[in-house]
């Protein structure tokens, strides 16, 4: 049994196809396909049924294949260990990201970060909250960059910076006359929200105070921005937008944003990663890039951060 096999194995069982698995771990098909055949041979069972199409995998083939990841996990593992000692910075680095979060962070410091360290190979994956904290515990991700606070012992969180909310009110919204709004301004049927699964949703529904609720005469729920703008702007209800999104606006719009009192309401965004993490060169890396360069974009010190996650229910 070796690595090559074992990473053959995982390539087949992720995609139930020969063909397709050979070009994943760049191998020709009779090659894999043998591969596969000597570690049954080798084992004395049958991992998958080629009978079905797509191949199905047996119950024996389902256990050996938990145990395959672990070991080619702790293999990585390994591996990492000696580049950290030697102080290298490559290798594969999967990082997570939140819808909010991809379109005005990632240009600040994706092009510098691939241009600084070329040897690593990054791959990117747009995600909602919690499926970056299930795939950060699976190590099925290296790292992820959301909203923080997590309360969760298993993710390290490394705060990058402080983002606030900004509010978008049309001409004829009760609060377009208002300079500055405080919490008690808002009300949850009075407000355009992303759907849910994104914790952007729960910021805004933990600043709302539960007993202002406006008649529920309209009620939408997006994954875009730029929706939720364009409805507004139509009369349907104001909106909530973090800072650095109302720094793509065009300036008729801008006319739009009203700020809150100080201390202002604001999301904490923080690089995390699984508290096991073997990766931590490439994590310290891309903290302190993306940390060196948005401190010239934005630093918010006066600020209540809005806890991202789902209220509890009262029991």
């Amino acid at each position: 049994m070796t690595i090559a096999q074992l990473k053959y194995l995982l390539a087949v069982a992720k995609y139930r196809n020969f063909t397709k698995a050979a070009k994943e771990v760049h191998a020709t098909q009779p090659t894999l396909s043998m591969q596969i055949k000597n570690l049954e041979e080798e084992l004395g069972v049958k991992i998958f049924d080629r009978s079905k199409t797509p191949l199905k995998i047996t119950p024996i083939g389902e256990k050996i294949i938990e145990q395959a990841k672990k070991i080619l996990i702790e293999n990585n593992k390994i591996e990492e260990i000696v580049k950290n000692e030697k102080g290298y910075i490559g290798g594969e680095f999967k990082l997570g990201i939140i819808p909010t979060l991809s379109s005005t962070l990632l240009p600040v410091f994706l092009k510098d970060f691939i241009k600084k360290y070329p040897e690593v190979q990054l791959k990117i994956y747009e995600r909602t909250t919690q499926e970056i904290i299930d795939m950060l515990k699976e190590e099925e991700l290296d790292a992820g960059l959301l909203a923080t606070p997590l309360e969760d012992s298993k993710i390290k969180e490394l705060p990058l910076y402080n983002e606030p909310f900004v509010a978008f009110i049309p001409k004829g919204h009760r609060l377009y006359g208002k300079e500055k709004l405080v919490d008690q301004d808002l009300a949850v049927d009075d407000i355009l929200l992303l759907e849910e699964g994104h914790c952007f949703r729960d910021n805004i529904l933990n600043i709302c105070r539960s007993d202002n609720i406006f008649p529920d005469e309209f009620y939408l729920e997006t994954g875009s921005f730029e929706t939720l703008i364009k409805l507004s702007k139509e009369g349907l209800g104001m909106t909530l937008l973090p800072y650095l999104h109302t720094l793509d606006l065009c300036e008729e719009d801008k006319k739009y944003l009203k700020t809150f009192e100080k201390p202002e309401p604001a999301r904490e965004i923080s690089l995390v990663h699984y508290t096991d993490n073997y990766k931590k060169g490439i994590v310290n890396a891309l903290y302190k890039l993306i940390k060196a360069i948005i401190k010239g974009m934005i630093v918010f010190y006066d600020v209540r951060i809005i806890s991202p996650l789902p209220k509890k229910e009262k029991i």
